[in-house]
């Protein structure tokens, strides 16, 4: 299983779902994790090369680099996917920030159990669904 110190300090962090779309949490999200000096960010969104001047990449198998934890800003339904490629990658740790799991019904909770059995599939931590992250 990931280390949990990884979580809390990661030495590189990958936002899955970075965007500059004004009022977006992905945005909010990637404006305080870029505050950080001491950890790599890696914007994640198959949509542009860029987010905040910074490079980004499709998907989280594109980093150069192992990410210690990700940050899932997407769509529920994307989720287990992305949830998956995390997985593939190696990623020690997770938070997912997304809603729209077991507190809005059947497909939610089918959703969120994906989850699960990704997370024990690859031996991750995660933390959320529906989560405000941590300080």
């Amino acid at each position: 299983m990931g280390h949990i110190q990884v979580m809390f300090n990661p030495k590189t962090i990958a936002l899955i779902g970075a965007t500059e779309k004004e009022g977006a949490v992905g945005r909010r999200i990637l404006e305080n994790l870029l505050r950080s000096k001491e950890r790599r960010i890696f914007p994640i969104n198959p949509h542009t090369s860029k987010v905040s001047d910074v490079e980004s990449y499709p998907t989280i198998a594109g980093v150069p680099e192992h990410v210690d934890l990700a940050v899932v800003a997407t769509p529920a339904r994307s989720v287990p996917e992305v949830v998956e490629e995390c997985g593939q990658a190696g990623v020690e740790g997770v938070v997912i920030i997304s809603a729209g799991f077991k507190e809005i019904g059947e497909e939610g909770k089918r959703l969120e159990s994906e989850v699960d059995r990704i997370r024990e599939k690859y031996g991750m931590r995660i933390m959320g669904p529906n989560c405000l992250g941590f300080v």
